[in-house]
């Protein structure tokens, strides 16, 4: 996300029908096994009701019809996942849309609501543990999305737009369209089905795999083939612009454009920024992680929406307004830092944040602008302003800011100033090299900053504690590191 103006678990229903073939997990007598609720949530610190526990979810078909004149959502979203536990009930994420039925493993089950977000499936007989089960919710409603503190107190979620919609999910708004286990650890494939009125474009996660049209609609279908986190998956609708092309490196390309900004020469660079950052990236990070790569530049920085921030929606980011190239960069860059390796708690989001905005400085460096060096002291010397009602720039802890200043300006500038010190004090061979380690380590799963700062003393060969204490886990400026 822009400031405004271990790797992924193999399904375990594979392991499981494995071990049954072998003869490892016999069947017991109905009357031996014992079911039990999977929990609410999965006690994040900051959002202990985000995600539930007692499964772990493979994959999600979103199937969506969208009508902009009357803001109405109407879905059916299928999800295969694996029980972790023998479970009685288990819970999905869903935030006040009407729910018509629910079915697990193609059966009727109940359900209910507790709170504004919790969906609780009661199924027709217990789920055994290692067993694969489906669940299809039907439903329908006007998305509401949500709003606070939390980002920059704008709206965030599914977001009617003037001639469509948008999805801002960071951090729990992707409960606001469809029914999910809402929490970054819980990563699965999608497929994104979307119907809109004729004229109308759907643009999602992935690749197009096709497009249809049929009484007056055009329906799109997206597939996104590396694993994503919810708050990742977006699906912009509206009228657009559509280009594709492939990368040099052959990385097949996507980009869409609002036409009401397309004569802004910035948005018309777009699809050539992103093929030049998704290409020279790689040569300082590792591979490109995805299968696809573009861009979605909206047209909603004014009224009603007034967004002006940006998000690393996977394989796509989508801007509010056309992006500058650092913009593309820092966008970009997410999909190493915070896409493929995504957080294990979200108090470790400066992991995201800051690496994407030391990539800008870094990006300048490269290209003749100036140095990352240069773009940590200005930031010592003189922090960027803050808003009237967040706290000072000096005063948040980067590892641990509080749920309502996850996306405080330090989080960015001083999360990128920790990595350009920590660049200086171990030299800039052993940090590329602890880089790219860092990605291709915990490529497509999660990671803390604990883990960051361990694998930073293995690759350094240095004690590190007092560094990172005084750069993450102290709410002071520091003076000596």
């Amino acid at each position: 996300m822009a400031i405004p103006r271990s790797a992924h678990r193999l399904p375990l229903a594979v392991a499981a029908a494995g071990a049954t073939t072998l003869g490892l997990f016999a069947p017991a007598a109905a009357a031996d096994v014992r079911y039990e609720p999977g929990s609410p949530g999965l006690g994040d610190s900051y959002f202990p009701d985000l995600g539930n526990g007692g499964y772990d979810v493979e994959r999600y078909h979103l199937k969506t019809a969208y009508d902009p004149g009357t803001d109405r959502l109407t879905g059916t979203t299928t999800i295969t996942a694996t029980a972790t536990q023998n479970l009685s009930r288990f819970n999905l994420d869903f935030y006040k849309m009407i729910v018509r039925s629910v079915r697990v493993n193609g059966h009727k089950a109940s359900f209910e609501r507790t709170g504004e977000r919790e969906l609780e499936i009661t199924p027709r007989r217990g789920l055994r543990k290692l067993r694969s089960f489906s669940v299809t919710v039907r439903y329908d409603g006007v998305p509401r999305p949500l709003s606070g503190p939390v980002v920059f107190d704008l709206p965030y979620g599914f977001l009617a737009t003037k001639d469509g919609a948008t999805v801002m999910g960071e951090p729990d708004g992707a409960s606001t369209w469809f029914p999910a286990n809402d929490h970054p650890t819980d990563k699965a494939l999608f497929t994104v089905e979307t119907t809109v009125p004729h004229g109308l474009k759907a643009i999602s996660n992935g690749r197009l795999l096709r497009q249809r049209t049929a009484g007056g609609k055009d329906t799109f279908l997206w597939r996104e083939d590396r694993p994503m986190a919810t708050y990742l998956v977006t699906n912009s609708i509206g009228r657009f612009n559509v280009s594709t092309t492939t990368t040099g490196t052959g990385v097949p390309q996507l980009d869409a454009v609002d036409p009401e900004v397309a004569s802004d020469p910035n948005s018309l660079d777009t699809p050539r920024h992103t093929t030049r950052v998704t290409d020279e990236l790689p040569g300082y990070f590792g591979a490109y992680p995805f299968t696809s790569t573009g861009s979605i530049v909206e047209n909603d920085s004014g009224p009603p929406l007034n967004l002006e921030n940006a998000l690393e929606t996977q394989t796509r980011p989508t801007y509010q307004s056309p992006p500058v190239e650092k913009g593309v960069a820092h966008e970009i860059s997410h999909q190493w830092f915070g896409d493929s390796v995504s957080v294990r708690r979200w108090k470790d989001v400066w992991l995201n944040e800051g690496f994407a905005k030391w990539v800008e400085w870094y990006w300048a460096e490269r290209h003749g602008g100036q140095s990352a060096q240069l773009a940590f002291q200005q930031s010592y010397d003189d922090p960027p302003p803050i808003q009237p009602d967040r706290p000072p720039f000096w005063d948040v802890v980067i590892a641990d800011p509080t749920r309502d200043q996850m996306f405080h300006r330090a989080m960015y500038f001083r999360g990128a100033m920790t990595l350009q010190a920590l660049r200086h004090k171990i030299g800039d061979e052993r940090f590329l090299r602890l880089v790219r380690t860092w990605v291709a380590t915990k490529k497509y799963g999660n990671a803390s900053t604990e883990d960051f700062e361990a694998l930073a003393e293995q690759v350094s060969g240095q004690d590190l504690g007092a560094f990172f204490r005084v750069w993450l886990h102290t709410p002071d400026k520091p003076t000596a590191w």
